[in-house]
Parts: structure tokens; sequence; C-alpha cells
């Protein structure tokens, strides 16, 4: 029995969008690969967050802090120059399931994690999770979120 995972399962073709939305070729964006009633969990909030709206500002908050956002070419070729770009260095994908380990710098300081995401039987992201270390790549993440997240959103 063939352990393989079949490249008809739905995750194959939403890994497959997600990343070309990180190259910015996705037609329609993170609406052509997030459910509507996706859930977002964050690793600097406490509670999940429901809901495309509030998915899409956290990821494009996340974006502007992390990095991995919607960048041009010579963005990213920028970012690799200065060693600062985001970056995803391994993938787990089977099923409806995927977890893709990033790594970036940040102020100077190591920056890993985890992207964890669920879809559904059409290849939509219904929950995304995303998990960082060390301690201090965290705090400092957290920081930038919170401040990314204002200016997002001034009327919260």
């Amino acid at each position: 029995m063939s352990t393989e995972p079949l490249a008809t399962d739905p995750i194959h073709l939403c890994m497959e969008r997600w990343h070309q939305h990180l190259r910015g070729e996705l037609e329609g964006g993170l609406d052509a690969v997030l459910h509507p009633d996706v859930t977002f969990l964050s690793p600097v909030v406490f509670t999940p967050q429901e809901g495309i709206e509030i998915t899409k500002m956290y990821l494009a908050a996340a974006g502007g802090t992390i990095g991995g956002g919607n960048k041009s070419k010579e963005e990213r070729d920028a970012e690799d120059a200065a060693g600062t770009s985001f970056r995803y260095s391994k993938e787990v994908v089977q099923g409806h399931h995927a977890v893709l380990e990033f790594e970036t710098t940040m102020g100077g300081k190591y920056v890993n994690g985890v992207d964890i995401f669920t879809c559904d039987d059409d290849g939509m992201v219904t929950e995304m999770k995303v998990m960082i270390r060390p301690l201090q790549a965290m705090n400092m993440v957290h920081a930038q979120m919170q401040e990314m997240l204002a200016s997002l959103n001034p009327d919260a």
C-alpha cells in the first residue's frame, strides 16, 4: 500500500493557490484561496478570528511585519540580497492539511515558525494557524503586529 499523497488531495490545489498569491500571481488574491468562513488563529491574539475580512486584515499585517506578503520580484530580490527575506523552508502536505515552516529575519533577529492550513474539498482554506519561535522573535512580532493592526484598523 502506497503512502504517497495523491496529487488530487484538495490541499495541493490550495497550496498552489497560496504560493501564487504570495508571488502576486493569483487572480482574486486571498479571496480566491480563503473560505468566507475561515478561522485564523494568530500567535499574537488569544481568540480565534472568524471570517475572511478579519483574516485578510491579519494576513496583511503579518505580511507587513514578518514578510511573505504579495511582493514584486524586485522586492523579493532586494530582501534576498539583504538577508531578510521570508521563505518557506519545509512543507508537509497531505489530504486536507499542510504545515509550512518559514524563516525570516526581523531587526537582526531570526524568526522561525509554521503556518498550519486546513482546507475543504474545494481547496479553500477553512483554518489557518500561525506559530512562531523563539521567544525574542515572538515578542518582536507581537509588538510590530499590534502597531500594524492599529494602522490597518484605526477604529478598533
